[in-house]
């Protein structure tokens, strides 16, 4: 139910996010999205990692569930004191470079579609992430695409199945 719960907000963030990239939402107003997101991955951060059922494996889950409320954070914070972003490029770069491992064994241990779907998202994340380190850090010209990526990976690895889990039907 909490992988749920989270990927419900991650969508939500994302789809928004893609949205603003697109000019349609004011930096100030997207801030609320992604401290509000931010607030829900960091309280499953707090939950996995230092919760009494608390394992190396809900440790592992919660580092890198954590790369999430730290991107998020910093979004809301960019958009507050209007910085060029580049800080969120590079740390976009470290992201983008763990989640390789994280889909690699993903992928390589996945036993149910479930299992490869998950594997999956972490590939399209770190594609994400990559498009805004490219974006952010390198100032490439794709901030039309990065809208795009962004926006349809909320809808495919947050909003949809994080609805799905919550009702009971994945």
């Amino acid at each position: 139910m909490l992988l749920g719960f989270l990927l419900f907000y991650v969508g939500a963030v994302l789809f928004l996010n893609g949205i603003w990239l697109m000019g349609k939402i004011q930096d100030r107003e997207i801030v609320v999205i992604n401290i509000v997101s931010g607030l829900v991955a960091a309280g499953v951060v707090i939950q996995s990692a230092f919760g009494p059922a608390a394992d190396p494996d809900t440790v592992r889950a919660a580092a890198l569930t954590l790369m999430f409320s730290t991107t998020y954070f910093w979004v809301a914070y960019n958009r507050l004191v209007a910085v060029d972003g580049r800080g969120l490029g590079w740390f976009s770069l470290f992201v983008a470079i763990s989640t390789a491992p994280v889909f690699l064994r993903g992928i390589g241990s996945a036993a149910s579609p479930g299992e490869f779907w998950l594997a999956g998202n972490w590939l399209i994340w770190g594609v994400l992430w990559f498009m805004y380190f490219l974006l952010l850090a390198l100032g490439r010209p794709i901030l039309r695409q990065t809208a795009w990526v962004t926006l349809i990976a909320g809808i495919v690895t947050g909003w949809v199945p994080g609805y799905l889990l919550l009702d009971g039907l994945l």
